[in-house]
């Protein structure tokens, strides 16, 4: 539950509300009758009027900004693993698993001439 006065983002417009997705509004009010949809009522600056507002088309303007910091961030390791052709790195990045359990799955994967004997001694039983 967001604070009076928090700043959110919209995010959604669930009810086709025709609201401003990406703007900004101040949470004024909580909506509590538990018969009704919405949750909030937001004073949007840009449209210059208040909107009642679910909790799922909003989100705290701190959230969204450390997400896109995460974002960024993994981007620019991504590039720099490209760039240095650092393998163990982008592997980490794209799967977020280290090297150790490639290796144990690498211990589990046969190779072509140990397949093809096991092939040729089943066909033989």
């Amino acid at each position: 539950m967001f604070r009076l006065g928090k700043r959110v983002i919209i995010v959604a417009d669930t009810f086709e509300q025709k609201l401003p997705v990406g703007e900004y509004g101040y949470i004024i009010a909580y909506d509590r009758n538990n018969d009704n949809a919405f949750d909030y009522v937001v004073r949007i600056p840009k449209l210059n009027r208040n909107v009642y507002v679910p909790a799922s088309d909003l989100e705290l303007e701190e959230v969204l900004q450390k997400q896109e910091a995460e974002r960024v961030e993994r981007e620019a390791l991504i590039d720099f693993a490209l760039a240095t052709r650092n393998e163990a790195l982008f592997r980490y990045i794209m799967t977020g698993e280290s090297e150790d359990k490639e290796e144990a799955k690498s211990e589990e994967v046969q190779s072509r001439e140990e397949f093809i004997r096991q092939v040729n001694l089943k066909a033989w039983i």
